[in-house]
């Protein structure tokens, strides 16, 4: 249920294009056309009652039948 809080939250606060959380591995991963503000992610997250504990960024490489 955790994760469903989590992205329940991102969602409605950040335009993406997809976001899932797993509890297990402890992670969160967004997808976006350009990267949420570390700011308002942090304060909206810290928000739930939950912690981000770490943020990393890369750029989104499409993965297809071509490359």
């Amino acid at each position: 249920m955790c994760e469903s809080h989590i992205n329940d939250t991102i969602r409605r606060n950040f335009e993406i294009k997809s976001v899932k959380s797993s509890h297990k591995k402890n992670l969160t991963e967004i997808v976006s056309l350009a990267p949420p503000d570390e700011q308002k992610l942090r304060r909206i997250i810290d928000a739930t009652g939950y912690r981000i504990t770490g943020i990393h960024s890369e750029e989104y490489e499409k993965r297809g039948l071509f490359r």
